[in-house]
């Protein structure tokens, strides 16, 4: 079965909602709303990760995302971290957090595999080559399949190295990150081949830019969510573990379409 892992994003600049939750107390009540719309697990970013976006020092990243983490870990929610910074991983752990989601791939800060590793905590490797600080930077690929395929086995390599265990490792090839619309889909029709890379995948596609090739002229991010709800249904026709979307309504309908459809496979 599928995850779904709802998006909170404690940040005055998201892209996907404008910060509308940058206070913890809306941050917490979002969160609690998309758990009873169905999310398995709760994202906790306090960094946006869009192009040109500006940096977050660690102790003000820390600022915007411990108490929440702490609050929904009371409240038995499963939460993950979304960060680049080992010692906002540490801290988030120290209150709750049970995943570890570093967009770099641990790339960013050198101590992020060793705290990772220490946690014993689960630890998503997303494909990362750099800051997006210029949207059309870092997009070359001879074959994209074989070059991020290649650049994430050698990450993960890596990390297995630095003593994160292989069944605690979470692949995500990141769609939108340093890829042009025809590399996301590209991406997306072969996910089995990244799959093959660890025993579990996240897929991040939500709202993000290259859904607008498949949706109303103008379309703004929240009325990508038609497009994401399609593709968390493929990545569950595929098996993927999770799929990381900001409108959680949307893709447990269409999970719960398929759960019927293949309930009645069998059935004469």
């Amino acid at each position: 079965m599928t995850l779904i892992m709802g998006v909170v994003n404690v940040t005055p600049d998201s892209f996907s909602d404008g910060g509308r939750y940058f206070s913890h107390d809306t941050a917490i009540e979002h969160a609690l709303e998309l758990r009873r719309e169905g999310a398995d697990l709760i994202d906790v970013g306090g960094e946006s990760t869009r192009p040109g976006a500006e940096l977050v020092d660690p102790a003000e990243e820390q600022r915007r995302v411990l108490p929440v983490i702490e609050t929904l870990a009371a409240e038995g929610v499963p939460v993950s971290v979304d960060t680049m910074h080992a010692a906002t991983a540490a801290a988030s752990v120290e209150v709750g957090a049970e995943i570890i989601n570093d967009v770099s791939g641990g790339l960013v800060d050198p101590d992020m595999p060793r705290v990772a590793a220490e946690s014993g905590r689960d630890f998503v490797a997303m494909h990362w080559r750099g800051y997006l600080t210029d949207p059309h930077e870092r997009v070359h690929y001879d074959d994209v399949l074989s070059d991020v395929h290649g650049e994430l086995a050698r990450r993960l390599d890596a990390l297995t190295l630095a003593g994160i265990a292989p069944e605690r490792l979470i692949v995500d090839p990141g769609l939108g990150f340093s890829k042009n619309p025809e590399h996301n889909w590209a991406i997306i029709a072969h996910l089995d081949r990244f799959a093959a890379l660890a025993d579990r995948m996240l897929v991040g596609a939500s709202r993000k830019r290259f859904l607008s090739t498949v949706s109303p002229v103008g379309a703004q991010p929240p009325e990508r969510d038609p497009a994401t709800a399609a593709i968390s249904l493929l990545c569950a026709q595929s098996g993927i573990w999770a799929v990381r979307v900001h409108n959680v309504r949307g893709t447990r309908i269409a999970l719960n379409v398929l759960d019927a459809v293949d309930a009645h496979r069998d059935t004469p």
